[in-house]
């Protein structure tokens, strides 16, 4: 097993992880094309972490131009079970204020332009996705962020967005309306293809503004963003170190997202190309091999 079993997706404004101590840098090569970056292999308090720029250094790719498959499936080949994920969001309700962080329990998809799934070409597959997130890292990620002094907020629904563009003031009623309580535009893509990878996942989502539902504050814009981005980033530092210093050494026994893929396969076994089963054995390996 390797070393290196907690990953961390950093976002906008987070490129870099302060307090990890740097072993290696390391580019990894999948199936699915080049991940956003290379992948930072490190320690935080003596455990083995990886990091990676969701957005690639400099913040160079859209959320639509990510390599969602590249990336998760880095994770998975690094041995990597268990991942944090970063992401800046609009707030959609008063009660979540720029800085505060949201850790969010359910997504609404309105996405249009990505691909979300590692399978298909030869291998079908079907996971559940009713609780699209870690039922264990939920409460844990709360409870440190709480203690590393963040304002905190546990459960609530993401709505994940296309963007690049911000939302038409129609757009954001409507979402409030849906009950949707931040918006981003990264995040359930993610949490699809973690689950396929067998990876525990949860977010934490750092709220920079109120999108443009609030008529007594100006619309969104990336100015308005980049201000607090640099405070949620530096909250973020200190959250991720105290929820490393908190995870078990290996996931629950009865997590639902380690055993996703045990009965999701539907391709009879015999049908299943040889192609398809080298592509995707780090993923496949467990419930095939």
């Amino acid at each position: 097993m390797s070393d290196y079993r907690i990953g961390v997706i950093g976002g906008s404004g987070l490129y870099q992880m302060a307090g990890l101590v740097v072993k290696e840098t390391r580019v990894v090569e999948t199936p699915f094309g080049a991940p956003s970056d290379p992948y930072v292999l490190g320690e935080i308090d003596g455990r083995g972490v990886v990091f990676l720029a969701r957005h690639g250094a400099g913040h160079r790719l859209m959320p639509s131009e990510l390599n969602y498959r590249a990336n998760l499936y880095g994770f998975k080949s690094l041995g990597v079970d268990r991942l944090i994920s970063l992401s800046a969001v609009g707030s959609m309700k008063l009660q979540y204020e720029p800085t505060h962080i949201v850790v969010v329990d359910q997504f609404i998809d309105r996405t249009r332009h990505r691909a979300d799934t590692f399978f298909g070409d030869g291998l079908v597959a079907h996971v559940s996705l009713a609780d699209p997130v870690c039922p264990h890292l939920v409460p844990l990620f709360a409870d440190a962020a709480g203690d590393a002094g963040a304002v905190v907020h546990e459960g609530g629904t993401y709505l994940c967005m296309e963007g690049p563009q911000f939302s038409t003031r129609a757009e954001s009623n409507l979402y409030r309306s849906w009950g949707a309580d931040v918006i981003g535009m990264t995040n359930l893509t993610e949490a699809r293809l973690a689950r396929e990878a067998e990876i525990c996942y949860a977010t934490l989502a750092l709220v920079t503004d109120y999108d443009c539902w609030h008529e007594e504050v100006a619309d969104v814009s990336v100015t308005s963003v980049l201000e607090v981005l640099e405070q949620n980033a530096r909250t973020a530092q200190a959250v991720i170190v105290e929820i490393v210093r908190r995870l078990p050494p290996e996931a629950p026994s009865g997590c639902p997202c380690c055993k996703a893929l045990e009965h999701a396969l539907i391709t009879r076994r015999d049908r299943i190309s040889r192609e398809a089963l080298e592509r995707l054995r780090p993923l496949v390996g467990r419930v095939l091999d």
